[in-house]
């Protein structure tokens, strides 16, 4: 087939749609129609001879065709970007809107203390940050980059691991005086331990200890489950019980002598944080320049 530089624009149009998961949006970005994003994705399957998407009225999805065709023309997408990015200089320009969704701890305790200086060095960048209670779909909601704790599914997201934090057991002083302090992890069998679900999985977390090679998982019960960290932690200040909460932004709490860590002596339970983005291809800089800033701040 010779080179037909119409093949190039349908590819292009096409990985935007796949990305941004609705010829609206994919036409959003390209400053086309919805109408004129169908039509160069179907003179695409006209040049080729293969339908390459399944429409329905409600989702899109790539045939095994379309799967193959889209993963073998990704790289050299990749490569033209970066080729052009390198010529003009724009690989070191920052600027546009980044729609970022990062965990609400971390926002809090690790980003929101700095954010004044990340703007700062990038005065043409708009930052969205979002804080949401679940999962957001980065592609439906047309998000840049997301910083998420817990291990990543396999998906077509691309993550990087910035950091993993300890998970601690803790209490009040207030709960310990009332319930007395377990000895060891097998002990909260009898006390009230603050559960707290998965975001994932809809179901509370597994308690489990770690210490070396030794895993030790412990069957808790209490009357109270939490999805917000920050309500998780009020609760257990305010002495409701046992709870397992993640060593990032409470250091205080625990020098203040307001929560008290119980067992220091398994100290392997550790919990990653990810910087997650909806596509394999290179990112853009200002994504690149917000994950940079997000790991620098851990370093």
């Amino acid at each position: 087939m010779a080179f037909d530089g119409r093949l190039l624009s349908g590819v292009t149009v096409l990985a935007a749609v796949v990305e941004s998961g609705s010829f609206t949006r994919a036409g959003e970005l390209l400053g086309l129609s919805p109408s004129g994003v169908s039509r160069s994705v179907s003179r695409l399957e006209d040049r080729i001879g293969v339908r390459l998407l399944d429409r329905t009225t409600r989702a899109l999805r790539l045939t095994d065709e379309g799967g193959r065709f889209y993963q073998m023309a990704l790289p050299h997408l990749d490569g033209i970007e970066e080729a052009a990015n390198l010529v003009s200089g724009a690989a070191e320009i920052v600027r546009g809107r980044l729609r970022a969704s990062v965990n609400p701890i971390f926002a809090q305790h690790v980003i929101a203390p700095r954010l004044g200086e990340f703007i700062a060095r990038f005065p043409d960048l708009e930052v969205d940050l979002l804080t949401p209670d679940g999962r957001l779909d980065l592609i439906s909601e047309g998000v840049d980059v997301a910083i998420r704790f817990g291990q990543q599914p396999t998906s077509n997201l691309t993550s990087k691991l910035i950091l993993e934090t300890r998970v601690l057991t803790v209490a009040s002083p207030t709960y310990l005086e009332r319930r007395g302090r377990p000895g060891h992890p097998t002990e909260l069998t009898d006390h009230a331990c603050i559960q707290f679900r998965d975001p994932m999985t809809g179901q509370p977390f597994e308690w489990e200890f770690r210490r070396g090679k030794e895993v030790l998982p412990i069957p808790t019960r209490g009357q109270l489950v939490m999805s917000d960290p920050g309500t998780m932690v009020t609760a257990c200040l305010a002495g409701a019980g046992v709870a397992q909460i993640l060593a990032i932004g409470v250091q205080h709490l625990l020098d203040e002598g307001r929560l008290v860590e119980l067992f220091p002596d398994w100290p392997g339970e550790i919990f990653p944080l990810y910087a997650v983005r909806p596509s394999k291809r290179l990112a853009p800089v200002k994504v690149e320049a917000f994950i940079d800033f997000c790991c620098a701040l851990v370093r």
